[in-house]
């Protein structure tokens, strides 16, 4: 019988998981995360006013409840938690489905300016993530406009968040200290800046078009910048997916001003190059006019434009982190790999695997992790046979406590959704958050215990 240990339970380590146990009638998987909280992204990435996209959480579910599948939360591996060596001897395999959980910098001067922020940091804010740091009303506090660096579907995510109201935001989980400071924002203009064309930004249309739909706000859009982009006066060479982005777009060239409350301004060819300090913190960000070079990229015209912003919010990529204990390519920001297979100093290392982001880096979307974990999940179950010979010491949980984690089973997650849908009630609002680790470990320590072992 072959033990498998997953580490990250969000969508990459959810479908190994179910890879594994739907292909071997006998395999036991662990399904480890250093929250105590299932899903990762799915619960801590996808927009509270998302809902569509965060009931994926049900499939995920199903898989977690599955006989043969256990969630161990609470468990941090690598640096001040269970070492990869450690964790190796427990398990006959390891897959290591941990993300991309670091963003990209700008490299530029004033980036570390109060008011200067990552989109990642917004995200987690109002998204309860209980490493978001406490009281960041300040994210928003005296903020009448905003950047967002960035043309992707996290940029779009935190500019629909800038300018949605209480009505909108309300029913959502987002943790009323989120709601509160957004409610009562004064953010009334938000650039969302690109340093290439329009036929070129990474945002797909379904959430391009949620811009136009908010309520009391415009979006607005230079034709002029616009038309910098060769394939925008002809864009039937493009993609689908990018031909629908410049037909949204050209419809809002347009379209006039209409006065509404809040102002969306999409703008493309300007490249960041300085952020600049009011009063000690950012006042403004100063944008180099870009053009495009032929090649499928954009160079610097030595033409610049400020901006005025209280709040910049970068959103250029996302990027792996290593873990202690693993081998990591810098460059690409992955663990080496063949066929989701670890490798080490040019050899594959047996029964350590990688699935998701950190195995092919942080590309496409939700479903893209499917066929990546079922390739991960191949290559574990076609190297069972050796794998299988090494005999290990029994169920893992007590090594595991040994080395300092503390478990917290599936009953502890089920307490922190009574708890959330508790707080709620008494906000008069649906399921709402528990903003930090100190309400989650209580709300998982009130769970009763039956035991973590196996039947």
């Amino acid at each position: 019988m072959l033990r498998v240990a997953v580490v990250g339970s969000g969508p990459s380590g959810v479908y190994t998981a179910q890879s594994l146990v739907q292909r071997d009638p006998e395999v036991l998987v662990d399904v480890l995360d250093r929250l105590p909280c299932p899903y990762g992204l799915v619960r801590y990435g996808v927009a509270p006013d998302h809902e569509k996209i965060k009931s994926l959480q049900h499939s995920l579910r199903a898989v977690l409840e599955h006989e043969r599948v256990r969630f161990l939360g609470g468990i941090r591996v690598g640096a001040d938690g269970v070492p990869v060596a450690r964790l190796r001897e427990l398990y006959h395999a390891v897959v290591y489905c941990v993300g991309a959980a670091s963003d990209r910098r700008l490299g530029i001067p004033g980036e570390d300016l109060p008011g200067s922020r990552s989109a990642t940091d917004f995200v987690s804010w109002y998204s309860a993530h209980p490493d978001a740091v406490a009281a960041e009303d300040a994210f928003v506090r005296d903020v009448r406009a905003a950047v967002v660096v960035g043309v992707g579907n996290v940029a779009v995510d935190v500019t629909r968040m800038l300018a949605r109201g209480v009505a909108e935001l309300s029913p959502t989980d987002m943790p009323q200290a989120a709601l509160d400071a957004l409610s009562a924002s004064g953010v009334r203009e938000i650039h969302m800046v690109g340093r290439r064309g329009p036929s070129q930004a990474r945002f797909t249309t379904k959430e391009l078009r949620e811009l136009g739909a908010l309520p009391d706000t415009e979006v607005l859009v230079d034709e002029a910048e616009l038309a910098s982009d060769p394939a925008y006066g002809d864009p039937s060479g493009l993609p689908a997916a990018q031909r629908r982005n410049v037909e949204v777009l050209r419809g809002w060239a347009a379209t006039p001003a209409a006065g509404a409350r809040r102002r969306i301004r999409l703008r493309f060819f300007l490249r960041p190059v300085a952020l600049l300090a009011v009063e000690g913190r950012v006042g403004a960000v100063r944008f180099e006019r870009t053009a495009p070079d032929g090649r499928g990229g954009v160079t610097g015209t030595g033409r610049y434009e400020d901006v005025e912003a209280q709040l910049v919010l970068r959103s250029v990529g996302y990027r792996g982190s290593p873990v202690e204990g693993l081998p990591f390519d810098a460059v690409s920001g992955t663990v080496p790999h063949a066929a989701g297979r670890v490798v080490r100093g040019g050899e594959v290392a047996p029964g350590e695997y990688v699935a998701g982001w950190i195995k092919r880096g942080p590309t496409g979307v939700i479903g893209t992790n499917r066929p990546c974990a079922k390739e991960t999940a191949a290559s574990v179950l076609e190297d069972a046979p050796a794998l299988a010979q090494r005999r290990l010491s029994g169920d893992p949980l007590d090594p595991l406590r040994a080395a300092g984690a503390e478990p917290v089973g599936w009953a502890g997650w089920l307490a922190i959704e009574r708890a959330e849908a508790a707080l709620g009630a008494s906000l008069g609002r649906g399921v709402v958050k528990l903003p930090d680790w100190a309400a989650l470990r209580a709300a998982a320590g009130s769970a009763a215990r039956p035991p973590l072992a196996r039947p």
